[in-house]
């Protein structure tokens, strides 16, 4: 016991690990995982998640935050063995996984798991490709392995984490996404059990990620970047011997869960590895703004449609919600960047009443000081909705809905869970028409239509080169 006179009680330093041995048993996990242990059901959804992440990276790269990370990752003058995604510029494996995970970030419509608050893919995809292009001589099938690996891993680290990683002010991924990252590296460079767990262990020490990004700064979409590029460093050390935090997760003292999170919950960590599958648990985003909003898009834009109602007949809008959703996204709007509005409740409903959609053309600069916007915004409030609070963690982005009209008509609804979930699944052809909408801005629809293709054949693929040719 050594006890700190300056800043707080003793510390027990022989305290128990939370969950010993967690660190190892997942590493092993990652490691050991082979493609014929997947479930054909998720085999099937990964496809769909990769596409969608390829979409959005795509698109993200032509964001001026990801343009900026890429000039910087070109000046740099690293080796060029990495695809910038529809740039058609390359650099090392670290920085192009940094560029590629700030563009899968960079617009708010990656996807997220739903017990975890976590967008894994916008950071395990840019990984796998930056490694599988840098290393050569990967399949299709160990893409879809690797993926389903870090998935697995990234997401049971975020459930561990309970909320209390939210309440320390730390951002799912720059601080998860360290350890999301190390895991799809790992697996797409083949390491064995023992350097996997140094992987994590040398990833798990760089997590970051600060919330008070979300008000404005461009900084909140590098934290996937350097998440990716932590990880991806954290992967090719461990493969020359380099070592790490053995018990990087459960360390009793500055460990991950308890020095990120005042909830430390250590047992999803390995509960049911391998038999029940996170992976089905991640969903698609249609609206391109935080996800803990998106039940109560999709309840305002019910009422208006079943009582054809238009933006010009709403008097005022009453949000019910979670504490989390309200600290996290119910603060008052201020016309101060794209990022702000993404993760703004009150001015996503508004073009949502206004134009029908939160995607590409609701988020431009020019509107985000919309006078029209504006006026509908202060018309607006949310309060914690005490029967979705007794819910519990699952129901978080459960929404109640109020509409009141000029004419003094009131209209209620509740959604639990927003459109794209497990249990509000997307709409045939939603993903389809997403990454049609994203990589169309940016590429012909020849090749739009091949790469489409390609990832719906993804497992009978023998080399990954006609992807890299695509996405250049």
């Amino acid at each position: 016991m050594i006890a700190d006179r300056m800043t707080g009680p003793p510390l027990e330093l022989d305290t128990p690990d939370l969950l010993p041995g967690a660190t190892r048993e997942l590493a092993g996990f990652i490691s050991s995982l082979s493609y014929d242990q997947i479930p054909a059901e998720v085999v099937s959804y990964v496809k769909e998640l990769i596409l969608d992440n390829l979409g959005v990276v795509i698109f993200g790269n032509q964001t001026p935050w990801a343009k900026m990370v890429g000039e910087m990752a070109m000046e740099a003058g690293a080796q060029p063995c990495s695809t910038i995604l529809g740039r058609k510029l390359k650099t090392s494996a670290a920085l192009a996984a940094l560029t590629n995970a700030t563009a899968g970030h960079g617009f708010e419509f990656d996807e997220i798991h739903r017990d975890s608050g976590h967008h894994p893919g916008s950071i395990i995809v840019p990984v796998i490709l930056a490694l599988a292009e840098s290393e050569g001589g990967r399949s299709g099938r160990d893409f879809i392995t690797s993926t389903v690996a870090a998935y697995e891993a990234g997401c049971r680290v975020g459930m561990s984490m309970g909320p209390g990683l939210f309440y320390r002010g730390h951002h799912p991924q720059g601080s998860i996404g360290v350890l999301t990252a190390a895991a799809a590296a790992s697996k797409i460079l083949g390491l064995d059990a023992e350097k996997t767990q140094h992987a994590l262990g040398i990833a798990g020490t760089s997590a970051a990620g600060l919330m008070a990004a979300q008000e404005g700064a461009m900084v909140k979409r590098m934290h996937a970047g350097t998440a990716a590029q932590n990880g991806v460093y954290g992967a090719i050390l461990a493969r020359k011997g380099f070592t790490g935090i053995h018990n990087v997760l459960e360390a009793s003292f500055g460990g991950f869960l308890q020095t990120f999170s005042s909830t430390p919950n250590p047992e999803p960590l390995i509960a049911d590895l391998g038999t029940r599958w996170e992976t089905l648990n991640v969903g698609y985003k249609p609206y391109a703004t935080v996800a803990s909003i998106h039940t109560a898009l999709d309840g305002l834009l019910a009422i208006m449609r079943d009582n054809h109602l238009h933006a010009d007949d709403i008097e005022s809008i009453e949000i019910g919600c979670t504490t989390v959703t309200l600290h996290h996204c119910a603060w008052k709007y201020k016309p101060q960047g794209v990022t702000a509005a993404q993760m703004n409740l009150f001015y996503s409903l508004a073009v949502i009443a206004i134009d029908g959609d939160a995607g590409i053309n609701e988020f431009s600069e020019g509107r985000l000081a919309d006078p029209r916007v504006l006026d509908l915004v202060a018309r607006m409030q949310a309060h914690i909705d005490p029967e979705i609070e007794a819910m519990g963690r699952k129901f978080r982005h459960a929404a109640s809905v109020t509409l009141t009209t000029k004419d003094e008509r009131s209209f209620k609804r509740t959604e639990l869970h927003r459109r794209g979930t497990i249990e509000n699944p997307p709409h045939p052809g939603d993903v389809e028409n997403k990454f049609r909408t994203l990589v169309g801005t940016v590429m012909g629809q020849e090749s739009v239509q091949n790469l489409l293709l390609l990832v719906r054949d993804l497992e009978n693929r023998d080399s990954l080169d006609e992807l890299f040719s695509i996405i250049a």
